[in-house]
């Protein structure tokens, strides 16, 4: 499923599940039993992958958020790059989504923060699920409504789901399995699959935005009509806790609680969405968000370079006085692959001999003495992080996944564990220089004149690094020394974050950098990251051009595994298949989230399991706190 996402969620209903496939409502999966699906035409208030869920229907609101929350006080975020566009529906197509524009939006059902893959009902009040997976139903609450007051209806559910299939690359991919939606009773919709048993699907569907189908078909205050597929900066209509109420373009957005949102008083919303006012502001630079923060220019950051943590805030003085407060929070349930990313569809990067050479000649334990303090560890999973990761030689119930692909994958897939280089010592960085050296020769390359040429053209192997943070030129470079001693020039070039999103969209990069997050239970977002369909479409995130036959058959029995551990078995073969290609040159990740943030603000005594701190969503402006470090201007 999808993090920003962000942002991560799936269901089953197929009897016969084992203990920790899905649930729904208070259907439990007992060890070693079978379970039944609901009856025929029951609606049930949530649904779960593992287990059953925590929260009963009659449920006053999540352990993780305080009701006695106070409401009102300012939070500013701060991000970098900027925005033109408040249009959802082509984010990922064209222009930048301003990206707290979702907080206008409501979703048919609402993830749990303390238990995986496990939603509740917000503008849906219930779903019904048919006994094969091959449909799902919706139905709406009574009392939705979008800001203008008008009524929730399954027509704007329809027309949400189908603009959003036909215009945005992702969703494309990711609904490409539902092949309809239409209205089956005055406040219900059903979306139909051209496939059975894709135990996600449902869920997917609950995390739909719902979009007002009478505002984006309707004309603007000049009377033109609008067009959901451009970009606009008119503000939108929402139906969701907050509007937006000014904005100045690629600076700054400002979004305002509002007090009669219908559902305020769910127990999904309780204690949830406390703060009166919150500010996105945009810098253009990362270091220019370094001193933004230390000048009160905005509240929270969550610090992803090592040195910054190390080092930067350590003299400050409201570090020092404990006006700005640094904090760890765990990350938990979580997966994720960071990576130095080949574009496959450049001929130089066929080969995957030559991408394992790149891997060879990265000094990644240099990299983390001198620059990232040791705060970092070597990611070797596209899972990495969860026990989804692969590791050591197959299982049994690995190798009965991968035996039907024996003469379709990586030998090495049985025989090799996957392993980073190691270059703790001179000595081991020669050898691996050497090895890079050797594979790039059989690959086709001959150094010539001390640059690494293709024997048959005569072309030399050159690359381009694409980034738009310049805090990566201090990787890099490093990185582009060790490529040389082999004879392979490299450049880096840092563009700002349209450039940079345009560029990715067409692929028009050599490497760049990109991540993956992966939650616990993975599915349909994998057929967007890896699979054949989505290498070639414009904004996908299949950056690499991954086309594998193999690969994409493993992504099908990890989406259609029937229970926890098929699941296991099925991510943890994909996982093997994926390193053994070496697609990518893994980077670096670490188990906790280091943020700061000025010291106004309340929380919660529990914090979501699932959700690193969950600030903003959950925590609260502290007026008392606030009168000591003084208010946000």
């Amino acid at each position: 499923m999808r993090q920003s996402l962000i942002e991560s969620c799936r269901t089953a209903l197929l009897a016969g599940f084992l203990a920790g496939s899905l649930a729904v409502s208070g259907f439990a999966s007992p060890t070693n039993a079978q379970q039944a699906p609901p009856a025929e035409g029951s609606f049930v208030h949530a649904f779960t992958l593992m287990g059953e869920p925590k929260y009963q229907a009659d449920f006053k609101h999540f352990e993780y958020a305080d009701p006695a929350a106070p409401k009102g006080g300012l939070v500013r975020l701060g991000a970098q790059g900027g925005f033109d566009n408040f249009n959802y529906v082509v984010s990922g197509l064209k222009g930048d989504l301003e990206g707290g524009i979702t907080l206008i939006y409501d979703t048919l059902m609402l993830d749990s923060g303390d238990e995986p893959f496990t939603s509740y009902g917000l503008v849906a009040e219930g779903l019904r699920i048919a006994d094969d997976l091959s449909a799902v139903t919706y139905r709406l609450r009574e009392g939705a409504r979008w800001h203008d007051g008008a009524p929730v209806t399954p027509e704007d559910v329809i027309w949400s789901f189908d603009i959003l299939k036909a215009n945005s690359p992702f969703y494309s991919t990711y609904y490409q399995t539902v092949t309809k939606a239409e209205a089956t009773g005055e406040r219900e919709v059903t979306f139909r699959f051209s496939e059975t048993g894709n135990r996600e699907l449902p869920q997917v569907l609950g995390q739909l935005r719902i979009l007002p189908k009478h505002w984006w078909t309707g004309r603007d205050a000049q009377g033109r009509q609008r067009d959901a597929t451009q970009t606009t900066l008119e503000i939108p209509l929402g139906s969701g806790p907050y509007r937006l109420a000014r904005f100045e373009p690629g600076r700054s957005a400002t979004y305002e609680r509002v007090a009669d949102y219908w559902g305020k008083d769910l127990p999904v919303n309780v204690g949830r969405n406390n703060f009166g006012t919150l500010r996105n502001e945009y810098f253009r630079d990362s270091t220019v968000l370094i001193e933004a923060l230390k000048g009160d220019l905005y509240d929270f950051r969550t610090e992803n370079v090592a040195r910054n943590w190390a080092t930067t805030y350590e003299d400050f003085p409201a570090v020092k006085d404990g006006r700005l407060v640094k904090e760890e929070f765990p990350d938990r349930g979580n997966g994720n692959m960071q990576a130095f990313v080949f574009n496959l569809r450049k001929g130089k990067f066929a080969d995957e001999r030559v991408r394992r050479a790149f891997n060879l000649a990265m000094n990644y334990e240099e990299m983390n003495r001198a620059l990232f303090f040791g705060l970092y560890k070597r990611i070797d999973s596209y899972y990495f992080g969860s026990e989804l990761a692969s590791s050591g030689l197959p299982g049994p119930e690995e190798l009965a996944v991968l035996e039907p692909f024996k003469d379709k994958v990586p030998a090495s897939v049985f025989t090799t564990p996957y392993a980073n280089p190691v270059n703790g010592s001179p000595e081991a960085v020669r050898a691996n220089l050497r090895e890079a050296v050797r594979l790039l020769k059989e690959a086709g390359y001959e150094l010539r004149n001390g640059r690494m040429t293709n024997a048959k053209t005569g072309e030399p192997l050159t690359v381009e690094f694409l980034e738009f943070q310049s805090v990566f030129e201090r990787v890099i470079l490093p990185f582009a020394a060790q490529l040389k001693l082999i004879g392979i020039d490299s450049s880096l070039r840092v563009i700002d974050q349209a450039q940079y999103q345009n560029r990715l969209r067409s692929f028009d990069f050599d490497i760049t950098t990109s991540s993956w997050p992966e939650s616990l239970s993975p599915g349909n977002e994998q057929r967007e990251y890896w699979g054949s369909a989505a290498a070639d479409k414009p904004g996908s995130r299949n950056l690499a051009g991954i086309k594998d036959p193999a690969i994409d058959a493993l992504i099908e029995r990890v989406i259609f595994a029937k229970d926890r551990p098929g699941v296991i078995a099925a991510t943890k073969a994909l996982d093997r298949v994926l390193l053994a290609h070496n697609f990518v040159v893994p980077q670096w990740a670490s188990s906790v989230s280091r943020t700061l943030r000025w010291n106004r603000f309340g929380r919660p005594s529990v914090l979501p399991r699932y959700g690193s701190s969950g600030f903003p969503t959950t925590w609260w402006y502290d007026e008392a706190l606030a009168a000591k470090t003084g208010a946000p201007r």
